[in-house]
C-alpha cells in the first residue's frame, strides 16, 4: 500500500527503485520484491530506465471502485460550473462517520490543507453546516464537545445556519499562517492532551461564524459551505466555495446563494440518497 500510494501521488511520473525506498521508508530488498510483484500483477510498470509507475491494472480498480461512490462523480460538473460562475476555488467534503473527507476539489484553494483525501474530524467549531441540520440529540452532543466559552455562540450560529442555508468560515485579521502551522501539529504524533490543548488554541484564532448583526461593509470569508441532503433530510455532504477574501455583505449573501443553489442541485439527482 505504500508504494501504491506513493506512486499515485505522481501518476505521470516515473521513480527510481531508490526514490522509492527513500520515501516510502522500506528497505530496498522489500521494496524490489514488492514491485517485482506489482509488475507482475499489472498494477504498476517498470521503463527501461528501471523506473516505475502507476499500471492499468490500477486504473482499471479505480475506476470500478469510483462506482461506489456516486456523489462525487455526480457533483464534479456542478462543482465546475460553480467554480466558473463565482472565479473561486470550490471542493466536495463528505461525511464518514464521524469524519469528514474532502473527495473532489476544483481548482487551487490557498488553504493547503484543502486537498483530495484529506480527513478533518466532525468536532466544533468547524463542520458546522453538517450539524446544524442535525436531530437535537446530535446537536447537543456536538456543543458540549466544544470549548464551553464558545458554546453560546455556536448554538446561535447553528440557528442562523440554518436560517441563510450555508455557513462561512472567517479568521481574525492575518492569523492564516498561524493556524496551518497549528493544524500541521495537530495531526502529528503528539499527546491527547496536547493535541486538546492546540485545538483549544485554534478555537481561540477562530471567530466562529458571522451573526446578522455583525456584517459590516467588508466581511473576511475563507469559506461557504452548503449541506447536500439525503432523502431524509440527513446532511450527507457539503460544496464549499473557497473566495479567501473580503466580501461585501450583498456579496457574501449572492455566493452563499449560488453555493446553495449547487449543493441542492447535487441533492436533487437522487445520487449519494439514502
Amino acid at each position: 500500500m505504500k508504494v501504491l500510494e506513493l506512486l499515485a501521488k505522481h501518476p505521470t511520473e516515473r521513480l527510481s527503485l531508490a526514490r522509492i525506498v527513500r520515501e516510502a521508508g522500506l528497505s530496498r530488498a522489500t521494496a524490489h520484491a514488492v514491485l517485482t510483484q506489482l509488475t507482475a500483477d499489472g498494477w504498476t510498470v517498470r521503463d527501461d530506465d528501471s523506473c516505475y509507475g502507476i499500471g492499468l491494472g490500477l486504473l482499471t480498480v479505480a475506476r470500478r471502485a469510483e462506482a461506489g461512490f456516486p456523489l462525487r462523480r455526480v457533483a464534479a460538473p456542478h462543482l465546475r460550473a460553480l467554480a466558473q460562475r463565482t472565479g473561486d476555488p470550490v471542493f466536495l467534503a463528505e461525511r464518514d462517520g464521524d469524519s469528514i473527507v474532502v473527495t473532489e476539489v476544483v481548482g487551487h484553494p490557498s488553504a493547503g490543507w484543502i486537498r483530495p483525501g484529506r480527513r478533518l474530524p466532525l468536532a466544533p467549531p468547524v463542520c458546522r453546516e453538517f450539524v446544524s441540520w442535525a436531530p437535537e440529540s446530535e446537536r447537543a452532543a456536538w456543543l458540549a464537545a466544544a470549548d464551553p466559552a464558545h458554546r453560546e455562540r455556536l448554538a446561535r450560529v447553528l440557528t442562523e445556519i440554518r436560517a441563510r442555508g450555508y455557513s462561512v468560515e472567517r479568521l481574525v485579521d492575518d492569523s492564516t499562517p498561524v493556524l496551518e502551522a497549528l493544524a500541521g501539529l495537530r495531526d502529528s504524533p503528539i499527546t491527547e492532551t496536547l493535541r486538546a490543548q492546540l485545538g483549544s488554541v485554534i478555537t481561540e484564532l477562530i471567530t466562529i461564524d458571522y451573526l446578522p448583526d455583525e456584517l459590516g461593509t467588508q466581511n473576511a470569508v475563507v469559506t461557504i459551505a452548503a449541506p447536500i441532503r439525503d432523502a431524509a433530510g440527513a446532511v450527507v455532504a457539503a460544496v464549499v466555495s473557497c473566495p479567501d477574501t473580503r466580501l461585501s455583505a450583498a456579496e457574501l449573501s449572492e455566493l452563499g446563494a449560488v453555493t446553495v443553489a449547487a449543493a441542492e442541485a447535487i441533492g436533487a439527482t437522487g445520487s449519494g440518497r439514502s
